[in-house]
């Protein structure tokens, strides 16, 4: 019995040493790609991994004079504190409700987008509309806060202007709640309605032509195949972007709120990272704001593990 346990020992420990050798020869003959992987991953550790030590600031009396190591621990009275600040709890409705109505308008908007370009004939004419169309992802919300201001501004607007022209009352879009978030949403499709139907076409390209063809000699219309074949062809990605978009919906990016928003706006306007910045940057509450952002990032990773869970009982279609 003996000889034949290290036998198989023997022939087990030559195949371990055999599958390192490939795995070495493989790493030696592509090791200018695995150079490659050297930079992404030394950026994701000093500018991701390491300011996670940071996170401690929420449970101490922070002071930048004594450091993160040397300040007092404080438990959760950071905590405590936030949430007997009004500000911050007005913060947190605004955050939700402009990220739920942006789910309603803006997330729906480019699958549709995708659906008017993937039916275009003139490959021309479907590239320079998708140009023009990709353009804003890539303008500073700075500028797109000028363009915005100069355009419907209340008294000099170019918009309000022609409507005066016309006879009609002017607006206040920038600064009557109401007409404010009506712009937020609609400046928000604008902003992101053409690179997010990049994804969903991406998507359609890969679909069997053969399909279509099939479709048509069966006499199904264009949008019935639209429906029929396009729509459920796709339908992982868009339950992925779904999911990520609601993983995402106690946050909101810093530009887009602070170039839009004014003082007449901060009712409906100051949104929790606008809040971090005010209290973390201008009044140096280094605590509150790093409690804020911790707690905004719980919430966020409790919804998206929320979606993912829900959308792989209802539908089978998940992130992981």
């Amino acid at each position: 019995m003996k000889p034949n346990v290290n036998a198989r020992q023997n022939a087990i420990n030559t195949i371990r040493r055999n599958g390192l050798k490939r795995k070495l020869n493989y790493v030696k003959s592509h090791y200018l790609l695995y150079l490659m992987l050297l930079l992404p991953i030394a950026y994701y550790i000093v500018f991701h991994y390491r300011p996670m030590y940071g996170i401690v600031i929420a449970f101490k009396n922070y002071s930048i004079f004594k450091g993160i190591a040397d300040s007092a621990w404080c438990g959760l009275q950071n905590f405590k504190k936030l949430f007997a600040i009004k500000e911050f709890s007005r913060a947190i409705v605004n955050t939700i409700r402009l990220n739920v109505l942006c789910l309603v308008f803006s997330f729906p908007a480019p699958i549709l987008l995708a659906l008017m370009l993937n039916e275009l004939k003139s490959r021309n004419f479907k590239k320079v509309t998708q140009t023009i169309l990709y353009l804003p992802h890539f303008i500073s919300w700075v500028i797109i806060g000028g363009l915005v201001s100069t355009l419907f501004a209340t008294n000099t607007g170019l918009i309000n202007n022609a409507l005066a022209s016309l006879g009609m009352n002017r607006i206040p879009w920038l600064s009557e709640n109401k007409w404010w978030i009506v712009m937020y949403v609609l400046v928000s499709v604008w902003q992101s309605i053409g690179y997010g139907a990049i994804i969903y076409m991406s998507a359609m390209s890969s679909i069997d032509q053969e399909i279509y063809e099939a479709a048509r000699v069966d006499g199904c219309s264009r949008f019935k195949m639209m429906y029929l074949i396009t729509l459920p062809s796709i339908k992982t990605t868009i339950v992925i972007m779904l999911i990520l978009k609601i993983g995402g919906m106690m946050s909101i990016g810093f530009e887009q709120p602070q170039m839009l928003k004014n003082a007449m706006v901060n009712d409906v306007g100051d949104v929790i990272s606008t809040f971090i910045y005010r209290y973390g940057i201008q009044n140096a509450k280094h605590s509150l704001s790093t409690a804020a952002g911790l707690l905004q990032s719980v919430i966020n990773f409790v919804l998206v593990m929320s979606a993912n869970a829900v959308s792989r009982k209802i539908s089978d279609e998940s992130i992981w």
